[in-house]
């Protein structure tokens, strides 16, 4: 089943699959009302009682899907980390030069990030107890390995010198976390989408790259057709080139 698109905005809610069952429909309808329950007062505030009626929903129905609040908080924050991947993953598919793609799943997190603060506050902030450890741990090994698998495909076309991607992946997901939280509790911060130039800068020179030279960003490309670019050298490759000119400059 593909997942149903994220809201637009904090407080609309997540639409239901109009194909699924009425017990599937029901936990969606659950699942929605909590998501706007627990943004609303956050984790620890959030009551029950407040998602059942929010729900249309029985305490013994409620309970029947979900048998406490941290299972339906778990459930929301998987359901969650499947739509924020799935979008990631339609940025990334609609370019075809690895690096690109790399580029176009860092912009598009912070897109939907930037658009959804509540949301991001709450599962970059205030889920972070020891409860959920295992829950976000698991969550966070997705992106990086996504991220990696990108990578991966830059390594094997040339386009990034050797290097541990599974690692890189991880670096990568820790500096977006990073950026977003700072943002989240940064008062009067420009929008999340600002940081993204100067942000990807960082990640490609610090695998020896430069970004792809394209600085047009993928959210402006999006339906277009990419004006073909020259590969990014690794970083040895320029430090050659450098010291050739040096040499030839030297003996005029």
């Amino acid at each position: 089943m593909i997942p149903a698109p994220l809201p637009r905005h904090d407080d609309s809610p997540i639409p239901a699959d109009p194909d699924s069952g009425k017990g599937a429909r029901r936990r969606e309808r659950i699942l929605e009302a909590a998501l706007d329950v627990f943004t609303r007062r956050g984790y620890g505030d959030a009551a029950m009682d407040e998602i059942a009626t929010e729900s249309d929903t029985s305490k013994g129905g409620l309970y029947f899907h979900f048998a406490s609040k941290q299972a339906l908080f778990g459930a929301l924050l998987e359901r969650t980390a499947d739509l924020l991947l799935s979008r990631l993953e339609a940025a990334a598919s609609a370019e075809e030069d690895p690096l690109r793609r790399a580029d176009a799943a860092i912009e598009r997190a912070l897109e939907v990030f930037g658009s959804h603060r509540r949301l991001a506050r709450l599962f970059l902030i205030d889920a972070h107890t020891r409860e959920f450890a295992p829950r976000l741990l698991a969550v966070r090994e997705r992106f990086a390995a996504r991220l990696a698998r990108d990578l991966d495909d830059a390594l094997r076309a040339g386009l990034i010198p050797p290097c541990d991607t599974r690692l890189a992946g991880q670096v990568w997901l820790g500096a977006v976390s990073e950026v977003v939280v700072q943002w989240l509790v940064a008062p009067r911060a420009p929008a999340l989408e600002s940081y993204y130039p100067a942000l990807r800068q960082l990640l490609w020179r610090g695998l020896g790259v430069e970004p792809p030279l394209d600085d047009v960003s993928t959210k402006q490309r999006r339906g277009a057709t990419p004006a073909p670019r020259p590969a990014a050298r690794p970083a040895a490759a320029r430090r050659k080139g450098h010291d050739a000119a040096r040499r030839r400059g030297g003996k005029r």
